[in-house]
This record gives structure tokens, C-alpha cells and sequence, in this order.
């Protein structure tokens, strides 16, 4: 959930071939000499290129079957450990050859780790899988697919649990839609499982410490983020520690 509980708006709530090579010259039946030798085919960019693997790797078929058949990008976090606050981000882009990785991002997450049970205020951020539809942010829209909204509602002062600013942690904000409405701003307090099962759970931009429920990466990589995400590809979080994913 969000960063820090805080009087603005929102904190309470507490994150993509060619050719065959010649072949022998013709000619007499005198063996060739070394310099007309065939040169080996050219490889095709089918064999020069390692396949995309068909699954994402380090997931689990429990985790898989939960990745909705019709999604091709999938922003996979994976922690540490069950009660670790550190993780890495990976954003899976599906094509015609297979899933394919970007880079590796390194991410916080919530302060003790991660929970099949989220509760409000237990420090911990939900495994699983969950849409990803909703954007926002406290800059203007970078030029993001996704729905954004913009304004004051994102500020966010005070500080974090290691005493880091949490100034500009919402100025990029990604709605992870768990116990959420979609199609909603961010900011939307409505909780379809309950306020007791906490919500405002995001992606947003790193502050240098854990969250309290949310998932943060580095500005530069939140904007890369936004502006990749695409609703037609029915973008998707997969969330958890390395261990949870697997199953």
C-alpha cells in the first residue's frame, strides 16, 4: 500500500533471415583446392538468436495459471525472500516466438516482505497476480497508454521507514489492482474486498527504503514503464517472493 500514512489525501491506503550458404563448385573430379572451398552457410537469425522461452521462468504453474491466457506483458516482481523488502522488476514481453525479458530493475517493497493475506497495515505486500490499468502521478503524463491521472491528490511528504524524503515518490504511480475498482484514478478509495484487506497498493517511483505495501523502481524506469505498458496487451503484475512464484 502507499509509501507513508500522511493527512494528504491518500497515504492512509497504507506500484517491452537469410540465406543457405554455396554449395560445392562444379567442375571436374580433381579434388578442389583449399581457396575454392564453400564457405559455411550463413546462419538465420532463427538459429542466431536463443529462443524466447514459451513460460516465463520462475514461475510456478499455480502462479502461471493465474496470468490470463489473452496478456502479453507482464511486469514481473520478485523478492528477496518471504520477509525481505528487496526485490528485482522485469517487464515480460510475449511475441510470436515466446515471453521475452527487458532489463532487470532493482525494487523495494513492503517494509516485512510478502503475504498470501494482505491486511491493512501488516507491512507486508500480496502475491499474486493482479491487472494493471490505472495510472497517475503528481508530473503530467508522460504519454502513457494507460488511463492518468494528474494532480495534487499524489504529493507525498514526511519521510520513510530508514528516514529517506518520500518527496516525488508518487510523481509516476501505476494502480495495481488489488482490491480496487479498475478503471478508476488511483486515488479511489473503493475496496470491493474491504478496508480490512488494505488497498492502495501501487508501483511508483523508489525513495530509497521499503514500502509499506507498494513496489517501487527508480524514476527513469517508472517512466519507462508507463510509457510501454499497453491496455491492448492486457498488461499484468506478477508479484511475490521468488519462492511464493515458483509454486
Amino acid at each position: 500500500m502507499i509509501t507513508r500514512r500522511t493527512h494528504v489525501t491518500l497515504l492512509a491506503a497504507s506500484l517491452l533471415l537469410t540465406g543457405c550458404g554455396g554449395g560445392a563448385v562444379a567442375g571436374t573430379a580433381s579434388m578442389p583446392t583449399p581457396s575454392r572451398e564453400p564457405s559455411p552457410p550463413a546462419p538465420s537469425p532463427e538459429s542466431s538468436v536463443e529462443a524466447a522461452p514459451r513460460q516465463i521462468p520462475g514461475l510456478g504453474p499455480r502462479t502461471w495459471a493465474r496470468i490470463p491466457a489473452g496478456t502479453r506483458q507482464a511486469v514481473v516482481v520478485t523478492g528477496q525472500g518471504r520477509d525481505s523488502p528487496d526485490s528485482t522488476v522485469v517487464l515480460y514481453q510475449r511475441t510470436a516466438a515466446g515471453w521475452r525479458p527487458g532489463a532487470q530493475w532493482p525494487a523495494h517493497n513492503a517494509l516485512k516482505g510478502w503475504s498470501d493475506h494482505h491486511l491493512a497495515g501488516d507491512l507486508r505486500s500480496p502475491i499474486g497476480v493482479f491487472t494493471l490499468t490505472d495510472a497517475g502521478g503528481l508530473l503530467k503524463d508522460p504519454g502513457t497508454r494507460l488511463t492518468y491521472d494528474r494532480g495534487v491528490g499524489f504529493t507525498s511528504p514526511g519521510t520513510g521507514f530508514e528516514g529517506e524524503p518520500l518527496a516525488g515518490s508518487f510523481d509516476y504511480v501505476i494502480a495495481i489492482n488489488y482490491n480496487r475498482r479498475p478503471g478508476t484514478s488511483p486515488l479511489d478509495w473503493t475496496r470491493p474486498m474491504g478496508a480490512g484487506r488494505g488497498g492502495g497498493i501501487w508501483l511508483h517511483v523508489d525513495h530509497g527504503g521499503p514500502t509499506h505495501g507498494c513496489v517501487s523502481i527508480a524514476e527513469k524506469h517508472m517512466k519507462e514503464l508507463l510509457l510501454t505498458l499497453d491496455p491492448a496487451l492486457r498488461p499484468v503484475v506478477v508479484m511475490g517472493d521468488a519462492k511464493s512464484l515458483a509454486r
